[in-house]
Parts: structure tokens; C-alpha cells; sequence
């Protein structure tokens, strides 16, 4: 069983610098044999309604994986890509991530992680994408 957590996601892609996205929500957080997972569940404002998030956090990788009415796992290890499918309510997407930054500073207090990215999602062109996450035990 976890410690009630928040967690504070903020990304923006530097297409649209002044467009951020900053989502904090209640949630889990837990010690796991290889390294920490925080769990949330998605809300309406995310447009993922039904959904729940969780993050590994590994020593030296960040695994996002949802699970609901969307469903997708996605890899974020510095300096490689990774491929993945995105399920949505809409139909399946090809998503492509090469991690170009990765910061995890997390233990079992919390911490916080950076992950600067380029994601390219069905054939179009990559955006470079910025993520911070802040993980508060209270």
C-alpha cells in the first residue's frame, strides 16, 4: 500500500512556449523493488476521464504507463526512443519518443523528475516536449 501523495505534472512543447499544461491531483506513491511508482487517476480536464496513470521511476528510466479508456506505455530513458502504441476512444496511434534529458531525483520522501523529449505521434513531425514532475507525500 502506498502514502497518500500529490502529484504535480507541467508539460509544454516549445512550439507554444505560453501553452502549459499543469495538472495536480491526489494519488499514490510507493517504494517498489527496482526504484518508486506513483499512480493517479486521469480527470476530465486531462480529456482522459476513466484512466489511471502510473509512473516508474527506475534509476536511470521513466516508464508512464495508462490504463482506461486510454491506454499506452511509454519509455523515457536518455539518449534512446521508443516506440509505443496509443489507445484512445478515437482509434489506435503509433507514438515514437526519443528522450533527449532525463533528471530523476526521487526517494521514498518523493523528488522531483525533468524529462525533455521529442514525441512524434501517428507519422507527423516530432515536437519537442518538456515534463516536470513533483511527487509531495502528505
Amino acid at each position: 500500500m502506498g502514502k497518500n501523495a500529490f502529484i504535480s505534472l507541467k508539460s509544454f512543447n516549445e512550439l507554444d512556449t505560453n501553452e502549459v499544461i499543469e495538472v495536480i491531483t491526489p494519488g499514490e506513491f510507493e517504494k517498489i523493488e527496482n526504484g518508486y511508482k506513483a499512480i493517479y487517476n486521469e480527470t476530465e480536464l486531462s480529456g482522459m476521464e476513466g484512466t489511471t496513470t502510473t509512473l516508474k521511476i527506475l534509476e536511470n528510466e521513466l516508464v508512464l504507463e495508462r490504463e482506461g479508456s486510454t491506454s499506452a506505455r511509454m519509455n523515457f530513458k536518455e539518449g534512446e526512443t521508443s516506440i509505443s502504441m496509443y489507445n484512445t476512444p478515437y482509434g489506435v496511434l503509433d507514438l515514437q519518443i526519443h528522450t533527449d534529458e532525463l533528471k530523476l531525483d526521487i526517494d521514498e520522501n518523493g523528488g522531483d523528475i525533468f524529462a525533455k523529449y521529442s514525441m512524434a505521434l501517428g507519422g507527423q513531425p516530432p515536437i519537442k516536449t518538456n515534463l516536470t514532475v513533483s511527487v509531495k507525500i502528505n
